[in-house]
């Protein structure tokens, strides 16, 4: 049985000191690729999860689960009240830098690792890239971000 769950909140150790917040708001059925959003945090032992939405997250990325599989991120609890509607899967975009060309990438909403389709769009779309990380990859971001 996995550890977390959609709506599960938790604390990445930044590599400079301090923690980020993140939320998993997608998991596929067998865990391994979430979809989850990430905010600042100033004390891990005082964690307010009042205010958390998805619009003021400082990065939203799709991203292997095995910090918190092996205990290095910190579950701190679940949202209250979760609606995962509010907390939906985005369109990303695929892009050819040779070519100039881009692709929508829309996801399954049940599993963040399967590709449901691929259109054609405007090259400087402003849709986050289609990438997963690997949680050493997160916390290098966030550190990047929140440093």
């Amino acid at each position: 049985m996995l550890p977390y769950s959609e709506g599960a909140v938790f604390a990445v150790p930044l590599r400079n000191g301090g923690y980020a917040r993140g939320v998993v708001a997608r998991a596929g059925p067998e865990g391994k690729v979430l979809f989850g959003h990430f905010f600042g945090l100033d004390s891990v032992d005082q964690v307010n999860l009042e205010g958390i939405e998805p619009g003021k997250s400082i990065l939203s990325v799709i991203f292997g689960d095995l910090g918190l599989i092996n205990g290095e991120w910190r579950l701190i609890g679940s949202m209250p009240n979760w609606q995962r509607g509010a907390w939906s899967m985005p369109d990303f975009v695929r892009r050819d830098p040779i070519g100039k060309r881009a692709w929508r990438v829309r996801r399954s909403d049940v599993d963040p690792l399967k590709i449901e389709s691929e259109v054609p769009v405007e090259f400087d779309t402003d849709l986050p890239p289609n990438l997963s990380s690997g949680y050493g990859a997160v916390e290098l971001k966030l550190t990047k971000l929140l440093g």
